[in-house]
């Protein structure tokens, strides 16, 4: 049976659940939070990188800023696309504006800006507000490439 590990958006510890179990709602072993919520989870840079380093599922992250209209009217479509995606993937929200190193290292000149990450690796990036499907479909195919 193989093991996912999956870091908890709460504590940050790593768990290892088997690949069987992932949608029986599994929690942390550590905290007892549902390492999945059906939400996309608000990071800072350190829990980032963490996530990149350490899920064992691909992770598709929301970079956003409260002042920017476009981010606001696609955080109902990404929280809509948390729900078709969990728990075979990670979703996560990161505040451009507290994300220095994170917009340098990937060239963020705009928001919001999706980054995909699989194995700890960059697979995709794309600029610009999208629907829950399109959020879904882009990512699945960053993957499948």
């Amino acid at each position: 049976m193989t093991a996912v590990t999956l870091v908890c958006p709460r504590c940050g510890a790593q768990n290892r659940v088997p690949e069987a179990r992932l949608a029986d709602g599994p929690r942390c072993g550590a905290c007892k939070a549902p390492l999945f919520t059906g939400e996309p989870a608000a990071v800072d840079e350190t829990a980032l990188a963490r996530h990149i380093a350490h899920d064992g599922v691909p992770v598709l992250v929301d970079v956003w800023a409260s002042w920017c209209g476009p981010c606001r009217a696609m955080a109902p479509q990404f929280a809509a696309a948390a729900k078709t995606l969990e728990p075979r993937w990670r979703l996560l929200k990161l505040d451009a504006d507290q994300a220095p190193q994170t917009m340098s290292r990937h060239a963020i000149r705009g928001v919001p800006t999706l980054l995909v990450f699989s194995n700890g690796r960059l697979a995709g990036q794309q600029a610009g507000a999208m629907s829950a499907a399109q959020i879904t479909q882009w990512a699945k195919a960053q993957i499948s490439q």
